[in-house]
């Protein structure tokens, strides 16, 4: 492949984010056994920290296999290449997003977070390519959100995200008729 970029997951963050997550299974799970050390003024209702307890275990339980897996990919994290980009960064990612169904990329920041919004004039095409139900609903989550399934983040990747944002709007400044 002519002229492709290749973006390697980053190792480092994917340990950071691992590390996260096992923190907050175990918090979780300290939450469901043992809720009466949780509770205060604020958190009165033990069912409640419990219940909270059960989400934690669950989302990030979930977050922990997925990162952990993510350690042993050998995949590029991002390629971007003359028929469009593959992101292998995240849980909803799909595969191939071709170029001439890219329709804008813009930013927005979720707290401290940075995430690119890849808007597509397929979404149905690529929300039909998730791995799972789960991912589909996600991905159908984040269309009704933010107006499109494709987000990407550098979280994962070894790039800083300004970086990443300025290489994709010039990539796609490249292609766009």
């Amino acid at each position: 492949m002519e002229n492709t970029i290749e973006i390697e997951l980053s190792k480092k963050k994917l340990l950071f984010l691992l590390l996260g997550s096992a923190v907050f299974v175990a918090l979780g799970i300290l939450f469901v056994l043992n809720p009466a050390s949780i509770q205060s003024d604020l958190f009165g209702n033990l069912e409640f920290i419990r219940i909270v307890g059960v989400v934690s275990l669950v989302f990030f339980g979930l977050c922990f296999v997925y990162i952990a897996t993510k350690l042993f990919d050998s995949k590029v994290g991002l390629r971007i290449y003359e028929n469009g980009i593959i992101d292998n960064s995240n849980a909803t990612s799909v595969g191939l997003i071709d170029w001439e169904d890219i329709t804008d990329i813009k930013t927005i920041q979720i707290a401290s977070n940075k995430i690119l919004l890849v808007e597509t004039s397929k979404p149905e095409k690529y929300i039909e390519r998730a791995k799972n139900g789960l991912i589909s609903r996600a991905m159908k989550a984040n269309y009704k959100m933010y107006g499109t399934p494709i987000l990407i983040t550098s979280n994962s990747l070894k790039i800083k995200y300004d970086d990443l944002e300025k290489l994709l709007m010039e990539e796609f400044g490249k292609r766009v008729k």
